[in-house]
Formats: C-alpha cells, structure tokens, sequence
C-alpha cells in the first residue's frame, strides 16, 4: 500500500514539475523581453545601424543560440560592449561589409569552442578587463551626451570627448536640445532610482519604464525633440556582397573580427562565470557556450546584423525573474520576433533622447566604482594597468587600448614573479661562488648583471658561477651569464668558470 502510495505520489510530483518550469520560464521570458527590447534598440542606434537589426540579433539570441547547449539561464543579444568596435567598424569599412565581419568572427568563435579553447579566457587579467568596460563606458558616455542633446556627434572618440565644452554651450543656446537633455535625463534618473521601488521593479523592468515614460511625456507635452526612424526589417538587412568578403586580405579587417571574436567571447564566459554565482542549476560549460554563441554569430553575419554575446543584464534579471531551463531563452526570442513583426511602429513614438539615456545609463555601469577603492589599497599595479587601458582605448581604439593592457600584465606578472638574487659564499681556498637563486627573465637582467659586477670588484677574481638554484631562466638571461662569465675568466684568471646544471 505504502509503495502504491509513493509511486502515485511521484508520478504527480513528475507530472506538475514541467507545468511549474514553463510556467516560471514564461514569466522570465515576458520579463527579459521587456528589458531587451530598448537596450536592442538604443544599441543598435548608438552603433549606427537601423533599429531594427538589433532587435533582430535579440531574436536570433534567443531562438538560435537559446536551443543550443552551453548555459541554461544566459541570454544573448546586441551587447553595448561591443557599441564602440561596431560603429567604429562601420565607419570605417561600411555597413556592407559588417555582415562578413561577424559571420568570420562566429566562425573563428566556433573554432575555439571545438577546440576547447573557452577555459583559456580565464587567464585574461582582470584587471584589463575592468579597464577594457571601463574605455567602453568611457566613450559610450562620450558619444551619447551629443544623442541626449540631439546633436551630430564626431566621428572620432576623441572628438567626442574634445568637443564636450562646444556641445553643452550650444546646448544651453538651444532650447530644442535643453527639452531633449530634460528627456533623456529624466531616463536617466528613473533608471537609477526606479529599482528602489522593489515592487514597481518586479512588475516592469527599469529600462522599459525609463523609455515608457520618456514617452509618454514627449507625447503629452508635446516637445520638439527626435524620434527614432525605421527603415523597414527588409530594407533594414544588408547581406555581405563580395566585395566584403574580398577585404578580408587587410590587416585592419582581421585585426577587427579578431577582436569581435575576442571581445564577445571574453564578454560572454566572464559574465558565465557572474551568472553561475546566481543561481543553482548545471554550470555553464564554456567550450559549449562559446560554440553557441560563435553559431549564432556565424548564421546571423549572413543578413548583416549585430555581432551577439551573452548580455549579463539580460541574463541577471533572467535568474531574479524565475527561469529554469532553456525554454525561457527561447520564448524571450519569440516576443521579440513578434513584436518586430507585428509592432515596429510604437518604436517610432520613442525620443531618441530616451534611448541616449538608456546608452548613457549603462556606460556608467560599465565603469569601475566600488571596486575601485578595495584594489587600490591593495594592488595599486593593477589600478595602473586598468586605467592605462580604458585611457587608450578612449584615445585610440578599442583594439589597441586592449592589446597595451595586455602587454602592460604580461610584463607586470613577468616581473612579479621574476624574484632573483645573489647568493655569494667563500671557501676556504679563496674562490667566491656565486648561488643565482629564483626566476630570471629579461625584466630583471640588468639588476643580476649589477649584481654580479659588484661581487667581481668587492672579490677576488677567483668567482665561481652556479646557476642550480634557478627554477626558470629564459634565453636572454641564460646567454648574459654565459657571457658574464667568460668575461669574467678573460679578465681574472682561469679559475673563473659559468657552470649551469640541471636539476
């Protein structure tokens, strides 16, 4: 009776779980839907693109990459990381050719997913990454301020920020922008106090009560600011023509779908990482969601949309709002194509102020704040390394200003753990023997070489070199106290020897 009993009991339990997954899943989904559909649009203008192709990218986020394996709760779509490298990517080569550039970069994110190459994102310094959201917060910001106003903005980052002083002196001479810098701060400001009100929060999301009533405040008060324009979805895709595919021979054009593929991928596995400490469902294999997104890129490079990634304010609110498996990723996607489809017009009733306010919004959250403080005490190198790299990616690009903060932890690790120092000790028959112990690089060659000069004029000539006590020693190291060495015998006298043993 008893085992009757428990076999009907579980056969419920087994029959209401999908029911109550769905049911969580369709909250979620309506939830996320709500949230991506003014980010897609704000960034996808911010980027210099028709509207329309970033709610596009979200839907192909959701139905593409939400089916594919890798993490359950992670939402893809157009990511306002990659805001400044795609403007910047169309200014330079053309809207044409931005379908090639993604569909090669998906390509090459496919490439490392089934090489299992997403663990080797983890050794990425952190500190660059920080510094990398923070040169991307800082020219977000920079270029949205002209779109708040409702001015033209440079086409150069540092132009934006050169011409700052000339915007808000021509703003406060217009009337026309001062009521477009009221509508988009006042997005502004509800985005930052409206997560406050917990239960207005739960029932709609911050970004879409930020542009909810921007508009109907432009609309009731009927104020002379810009509206955003549709070209239509058909009109609005560009498919890559041969000439695109034909640019794929210069070095620019590499230099940029490697950094969309680095850059996407690094975004997507770092906020997988983020996203694993909220909720307690499978971990996200990241060679799995690398494939994924690397899949969704490389179908979508075809019409010539938005480069995706993994969107971590999407996928946060996704695990807040209840979802469980991949079903809610999907539905999210459907929303969206239905509401691309059937509903395009109620975009053209949003100020395009409102959106600026939205970019401007989460640039800020892009650029280091609490944090700040804690790494300054304690690693102040690392405040050196994130601040050298978000000022050049504001004054250069964003290929460049990662590729210096690469350099500059490659060399501050280099030469943290290169500890080296000179164990000198005399026998009783006069000859100094000179103990190299630790980890020699180049870095620190010159201080070794200082070293080693001082004890040959403080000792007799009679100086024994030994290398055993080295746990690494590159080649421009290993060739110096060769030489040193040899000097040294040419110089003293015959007993003078280098002698480098292996352990």
């Amino acid at each position: 009776m008893q085992k009757t009993l428990f076999r009907r009991v579980r056969t419920v339990i087994h029959r209401l779980g999908p029911c109550a997954d769905l049911r969580a899943d369709f909250a979620a989904s309506l939830v996320v839907f709500l949230i991506a559909v003014p980010l897609s649009v704000g960034i996808a203008a911010a980027s210099g693109l028709p509207v329309e192709l970033g709610l596009v990218t979200g839907v192909v986020g959701g139905l593409l990459t939400g089916l594919l394996p890798g993490s359950s709760v992670q939402v893809s779509g157009p990511a306002a990381g990659l805001t400044v490298l795609v403007y910047e990517a169309v200014r330079a080569y053309g809207l044409r050719a931005l379908g090639v550039l993604v569909l090669t970069a998906g390509l090459l994110q496919l490439a490392m997913g089934l090489l299992k190459l997403g663990r080797w994102f983890r050794a990425i310094s952190v500190a660059v990454v920080q510094g990398m959201l923070a040169g991307i917060g800082i020219v977000l910001i920079a270029g949205q301020l002209y779109a708040l106003a409702d001015a033209d903005a440079p086409a150069e980052a540092l132009e934006n920020l050169g011409g700052l002083v000339t915007l808000f002196t021509d703003t406060v001479a217009s009337p026309d922008a001062l009521a477009a810098v009221a509508v988009g701060a006042g997005t502004v400001a509800v985005l930052a106090v409206w997560p406050r009100w917990r239960g207005a929060a739960h029932v709609v999301p911050a970004p879409l009560a930020g542009v909810a009533l921007a508009t109907t405040a432009v609309a009731l008060l009927e104020l002379p600011v810009d509206r955003i324009r549709l070209r239509g979805l058909i009109d609005a895709i560009q498919p890559p023509g041969g000439g695109g595919f034909a640019r794929l021979t210069e070095f620019g054009v590499l230099g940029t779908i490697l950094t969309f593929a680095l850059i996407a991928s690094a975004e997507t596995l770092f906020g997988a990482a983020a996203i694993d400490r909220l909720h307690h469902h499978s971990r996200t294999d990241h060679n799995k969601e690398l494939t994924a997104q690397g899949a969704g890129n490389t179908v979508w490079g075809v019409p010539g949309a938005l480069p995706m990634t993994a969107v971590i304010v999407r996928s946060s609110a996704f695990v807040h709002a209840g979802a469980r498996t991949k079903v809610s990723r999907v539905l999210h996607g459907v929303w969206l194509l239905l509401f691309a489809t059937l509903l395009p017009w109620a975009l053209e009733l949003v100020p395009v102020a409102a959106l600026a306010g939205v970019l401007v919004h989460a640039g800020w959250k892009l650029l280091p704040g609490r944090e700040l403080g804690p790494l300054w005490r304690g690693h102040r190198g690392e405040v050196a390394i994130l601040a050298t790299t978000a000022v050049a990616i504001a004054i250069t690009n964003l290929f460049e200003g990662v590729a210096i903060g690469l350099v500059l932890a490659v060399c501050k690790a280099a030469w943290e753990t290169s500890h080296v120092h000179v164990e000198a000790t005399t026998s009783s028959t006069g000859v100094v023997r000179a103990r190299v112990i630790g980890n020699a690089n180049f870095l620190r060659l010159p201080k070794l070489l200082d070293d080693l000069d001082a004890l040959r004029q403080d000792a007799a000539p009679r100086i024994e070199l030994d290398l055993t006590g080295l746990r690494h020693m590159d080649r421009a190291v290993h060739t110096a106290l060769i030489t040193w060495a040899a000097r040294n015998a040419q110089n003293g006298d015959d007993e003078a020897t280098g002698r480098v043993m292996a352990h």
